[in-house]
């Protein structure tokens, strides 16, 4: 049997020759080893950066186990799919704010709470962007958006008044236009 076993390994190589190549394997599977677990890890520091923006949780994933190419491709759409939503959420963030911000100061209106100082706040990537507070960014902005509706319809009404005294008192066209501008 040790022979048969001899002759074998002649047949393939010398023993120095199967070991050399044994390590050399070796050797490329802990390289490859390194190599993938370190790529986990930097997926794993993007998807926790996405995360706290997004205010959602990582996906789950052995950190300890060698991860296979299927499951690396899989991480990173994952990945991929959470960057486009941060995309997407960053833009209706930034129209919400712009909207928001300009009717804040059509308005008159000075933010009180938290979440209309976090809008203004010049730190817009500070900004959580979870559904829960685009929510309620809309929400906000659909309750500005109401009281400016209110102010145009109480203005309107407060013209056709003052149109209404300028007929009864007379006044003359060239000094009801006068006044209008003010």
């Amino acid at each position: 049997e040790l022979i048969s076993g001899l002759l074998q390994t002649e047949e393939e190589g010398t023993i120095l020759e199967r070991e050399k190549s044994l390590r050399t394997r070796v050797e490329a599977l802990l390289k490859q080893r390194c190599n993938r677990m370190q790529e986990l890890k930097n997926l794993q520091e993007q998807e926790q950066d996405l995360c706290d923006i997004l205010c959602t949780t990582p996906f789950s994933i052995d950190a300890k186990a060698v991860p296979s190419l299927e499951e690396l491709d899989r991480y990173r759409h994952h990945l991929a799919s959470l960057a486009a939503e941060k995309e997407q959420r960053q833009e209706e963030f930034v129209r919400s704010r712009q909207q928001i911000i300009f009717l804040m100061e059509e308005l008159g209106h000075a933010p009180d709470t938290s979440l209309e100082q976090d809008v203004v706040d010049e730190d817009v990537e500070a900004f959580c962007l979870s559904t829960d507070n685009l929510a309620a960014l809309q929400e906000l902005l659909q309750q500005l958006e109401a009281h400016r509706a209110l102010n145009e319809a109480a203005c309107a009404e407060l013209r056709s008044r003052i149109t209404q005294l300028w007929e009864w008192l007379q006044v003359p066209m060239e000094e009801r236009e006068s006044s209008a501008v003010h």
